[in-house]
């Protein structure tokens, strides 16, 4: 019989342009449990680079979307019903505007509120019921466009480093999550 598999997928756009922008959040924190576990990103399925590894037992497959955030269900919902993976077994890791830089969030569920990415994905699956992992890049100020903050780089050195520490944060409770379960990671993560 075959293991039962967990996905995760980050979200982002592809392409250097939008390398380590604010919306990128998703893709740079797959790519740091990626370069943690020794997975190369490469196998192209469901418009998605993918890797798959075994994680203590437990097979895992790591997707980024090669379609544009906006679409992102248009890779993520064949990709779960290319590996017969139940919804719970998604987690799906984005950028939010509406937490503070460095704040990471795991839910068990839930709408897609303002994020295009994962709005998609809910109209692609048809439901809410997956795990998703937000992690915060902050609003912008006044003065900037919503658009230009989100595909803008990290400023300042401090949320730089606010962002990497929520990025490895995300890793270790995504880790805690295939391990143990997302109420362990809610609990241990969330703040």
């Amino acid at each position: 019989m075959e293991k039962e598999i967990f996905v995760v997928v980050g979200l982002g756009n592809p392409g250097l342009k939008y390398a380590h922008t604010r919306h990128n959040m998703g893709f740079d924190t797959l790519q740091l449990l990626a370069d943690r576990w020794h997975v190369g990103l490469t196998r192209e399925r469901c418009s998605g680079l993918v890797g798959e590894t075994d994680f203590e037992g437990r097979r895992v497959a790591l997707c980024q979307p090669q379609t544009f955030m906006n679409l992102s269900g248009e890779c993520v919902s064949p990709l779960i019903h290319w590996y017969k993976c139940p919804q719970d077994h998604l987690m799906v890791i984005c950028d939010d505007i509406d937490l503070k830089p460095g704040q990471v969030r795991f839910r068990r569920s839930g709408r897609a509120g303002t994020h295009n990415g994962l709005r998609n994905i809910v109209e692609q699956l048809g439901g809410t019921e997956f795990p998703r992992c937000r992690i915060g890049v902050g609003a912008p100020a006044e003065n900037w466009d919503l658009v230009d903050w989100v595909l803008g780089k990290p400023l300042t050195r401090e949320e730089q480093a606010l962002i990497l520490d929520a990025q490895t944060r995300a890793a270790d409770g995504i880790e805690k999550w295939i391990l143990e379960g997302i109420d362990k990671a809610m609990s241990k993560y969330n703040g």
